[in-house]
C-alpha cells in the first residue's frame, strides 16, 4: 500500500466547506462531481499535493449531522504540513481561519492549532527535519 488516498470530513454544505478550504486556507479544489441524491464527490487538496486530499461529506443523516465539527471528539484530527509557517499562518489568519494559540516551537517543529469552518481541530506544523 503505497498512500494514504483520502480522508473524509463531514461537512455541512458542500458549497460552503469548498468556499472556507479554498478560499481560507489556500487549497484546491480536485474534483466536485455530482451524484445520485443530490451528493458530490467532492475532493480538496493542499497545492501541490500528489497523493492525499480530503472527501467533503456532506452529512446526510441525523447521525452524521450530529458529528459535523467534532469528529475526533475535541483533539487535534489533522495534520496540515507546510515548509514556511510564518508564511502559510499569515495566509491563513487573512483568509479568515480560526487559530486557538499563538505559535509555539516543539522539540517536532513549529506548530499552532486552527480550527475549520465546523469547529474540527487542525495543527498547522512545520516538521523540524
Amino acid at each position: 500500500m503505497p498512500h494514504l488516498g483520502l480522508t473524509a470530513v463531514v461537512v455541512r454544505d458542500y458549497d460552503e466547506a469548498i468556499a472556507f478550504y479554498v478560499d481560507a486556507m489556500g487549497f484546491e479544489l480536485r474534483e466536485d462531481t455530482p451524484q445520485d441524491a443530490g451528493n458530490r464527490w467532492v475532493v480538496v487538496a493542499p497545492p501541490g499535493s500528489k497523493e492525499t486530499g480530503i472527501l467533503l461529506a456532506k452529512a446526510d443523516s441525523p447521525d452524521q449531522a450530529a458529528r459535523v465539527g467534532d469528529q475526533t471528539g475535541g483533539r487535534v484530527g489533522f495534520f496540515l504540513n507546510t515548509d514556511d509557517f510564518a508564511r502559510d499562518h499569515a495566509r491563513m489568519r487573512q483568509g479568515g481561519v480560526t487559530f486557538l494559540e499563538e505559535p509555539r516551537h516543539e522539540p517536532y517543529g513549529t506548530v499552532a492549532v486552527f480550527v475549520d469552518l465546523y469547529g474540527n481541530r487542525w495543527d498547522l506544523i512545520q516538521p523540524r527535519h
